[in-house]
């Protein structure tokens, strides 16, 4: 993995070592920080810091607080870990720009399978980077979306799937498919993390939001019509 740094946050050091074991197996540099607080200041003093896992219940500063201060600058991949599994919480974890969201109990192994996925993207760079679909253009390289030549901010997530729906334009997708290859795991939850993210993606597309069509009790298709 290129010795990739991940920030591990969480008020439980034993949590904490948990996750670092299997991380330090898979060759990763892992920073640990026990609070909110100490995660943004070992943030701002490490620039190459590739994705952060966060606790949500934390003292001093909790996750979400903290997942609003890192997304004022930086679009660094965000797991946030939580206790809880009420969908408000993860739809709020969506709404900050969390990329994944997993909750305690949680297989150790399933998050290392995530982290690398996440990683894997970011750092898999294209010679053939740039891609079109009507007057959508994605940048894979520089993870850059433009709209009709302006450029538009898209969470890591929302950025896999849209390129992930141009790959596959013209093509109907369920949503299982969609969970297995943008996510790159099996999935326990349900389809409203798609449907989430689907609702995110067609408001940043404004206009051309119809580009996403749904496909009623499957999934979606990308079909973007050159001529509307």
């Amino acid at each position: 993995m290129n010795n990739l740094k991940v920030l591990v946050v969480d008020d439980e050091s034993r949590m904490r070592k948990l996750v670092k074991d299997f991380l330090v197996k898979k060759d990763y540099i892992v920073l640990e920080a026990g609070d909110g607080e100490e995660a943004m200041e070992k943030f701002y003093a490490d620039k190459d810091i590739s994705l952060i896992i966060l606790d949500v219940m934390m003292p001093k500063m909790d996750g979400w607080e903290t997942c609003r201060e890192i997304r004022k600058n930086s679009k660094v991949p965000i797991i946030m870990l939580t206790a809880k599994s009420e969908e408000h919480d993860e739809l709020l974890g969506f709404e900050l720009g969390v990329d994944e969201y997993i909750s305690k109990p949680f297989s150790p192994k399933i998050l290392v399978a995530r982290i690398d996925a996440i990683l894997r993207r970011t750092g898999n760079i294209d010679t053939d980077s740039i891609m079109r679909a009507g007057i959508i253009e994605i940048d894979k390289a520089a993870h850059i979306v433009k709209v009709d030549g302006k450029q538009v901010e898209l969470s890591f997530k929302e950025f896999e799937l849209l390129q992930y729906f141009i790959e596959n334009k013209g093509i109907a997708l369920s949503r299982e498919k969609i969970l297995n290859s943008v996510w790159n795991y099996d999935y326990f939850g349900d389809a409203r993390t798609i449907d989430t993210h689907v609702k995110k993606l067609r408001s940043k597309l404004g206009d051309n939001a119809d580009y996403i069509k749904t496909i009623w009790g499957m999934g979606y298709k990308f079909d973007a019509n050159e001529e509307k």
